[in-house]
């Protein structure tokens, strides 16, 4: 049964009117699905008319959010259901489980907190696998590895329906502001009808071929990510320990030619002590962990990402799981006491 007669055959209002851009552009408030050439234009008008989305954490929540106010019909789960309540005060529907959310609605996303929750939240007791069918979709947003990803997509594959992943870059401003950027692999027809869902919820969208792929991109980029911060925290450490102005590093960073948004951003409240939570540390540590079991599987060295990833380790022995990723400078903070300790 073809995806597209589950869904409905009329435009939401959020919809309409809107322009056409390439599909790897940075996007307005539109849809860049229509421009593709290898969509039909009946394609163009259809889009889910329900829409499941598990896990309403940093990141689940605002997406979600942003699907209900563009005025898509919402179905949301959570393991805690008082992360649901807002959602439903803004005209969500609730079900009790995973498998309820994907027997009511077309498409159901998934945005869990790491492999073992994705995996459970898909195929456990009562998980979404239970109430896919053909015709429906299920799209898990989440990072996890590749083997897990593909784990997922032959549970819900083997119920005839449809399968992407599309984890996402960016955190909780991006999330919010509908920023994302999305790391997609699958079947490529779920891809083209869950675009303008993907719009909605994010700048740009990458279609990278097999399951798989979205996985292995979204690592690489986390890891590099981690990496970067651990090397920026050791930057301001020794600045202030050579007698210069941290917040002054942060601004010569951020006019020259390693000028990133995160350094501009978090950097400030680093130079505080201050981390308020956008990508929590332990999410950055296993995606640290993850990667570097990719690697391994290619037999690539990555000493850099190795080494960070101890130090984010470290970090979390001191109790700064929940802080933000960027409180990887207070584990160096305790290397450098206790090196002045010796």
């Amino acid at each position: 049964m073809a995806l597209c007669s589950f869904f409905c055959s009329r435009l939401p209002n959020c919809f309409r009117g809107r322009s056409s851009v390439s599909s790897l552009a940075p996007k307005p408030r539109f849809c860049p699905s229509f421009s593709r050439a290898s969509a039909s234009a009946a394609k163009a008008d259809e889009v889910p008319a329900q829409v499941g989305f598990l896990g309403l954490g940093i990141m689940g929540s605002p997406m979600a959010q942003n699907l209900i106010k563009a005025g898509c019909d919402v179905t949301v789960w959570n393991r805690t259901k008082s992360k649901c309540d807002p959602l439903i005060s803004l005209g969500a529907k609730y079900q009790s489980s995973p498998e309820e959310v994907a027997a009511s609605c077309d498409v159901t996303f998934a945005m869990l907190a790491d492999p073992e929750s994705a995996v459970n939240v898909a195929c456990g007791e009562h998980g979404a696998a239970r109430g896919m069918s053909p015709g429906k979709g299920y799209i898990d947003v989440s990072t996890v590895d590749g083997a897990t990803s593909k784990l997922i997509c032959s549970q819900i594959k083997a119920t005839g329906a449809l399968f992407l992943e599309a984890p996402v870059s960016g955190s909780k401003k991006p999330a919010e502001d509908g920023q994302l950027i999305f790391l997609t692999a699958g079947d490529r027809s779920l891809f083209e009808t869950v675009a303008p869902l993907l719009d909605i919820m994010g700048k740009s969208r990458f279609y990278l071929g097999d399951v798989g792929n979205g996985a292995a991109m979204k690592l690489v980029v986390n890891m590099i990510m981690g990496s970067m911060m651990a090397s920026f925290s050791e930057g301001l450490l020794l600045s202030e320990k050579v007698g210069l102005d941290p917040s002054v590093l942060v601004e010569v960073v951020s006019q020259g030619a390693i000028s990133a948004p995160m350094f501009s951003t978090k950097g400030p409240s680093m130079v505080r002590s201050s981390y308020p939570t956008a990508f929590p540390l332990k999410h950055q540590q296993k995606d640290l962990r993850l990667a570097l079991g990719l690697a391994e599987s290619v037999s690539q060295s990555t000493p850099i990402a190795a080494a960070a990833n101890e130090l984010y380790k470290v970090a979390k022995s001191h109790g700064l799981s929940d802080q933000d990723f960027s409180a990887v400078m207070e584990a160096l903070k305790v290397k450098l006491q206790n090196q002045l300790k010796d």
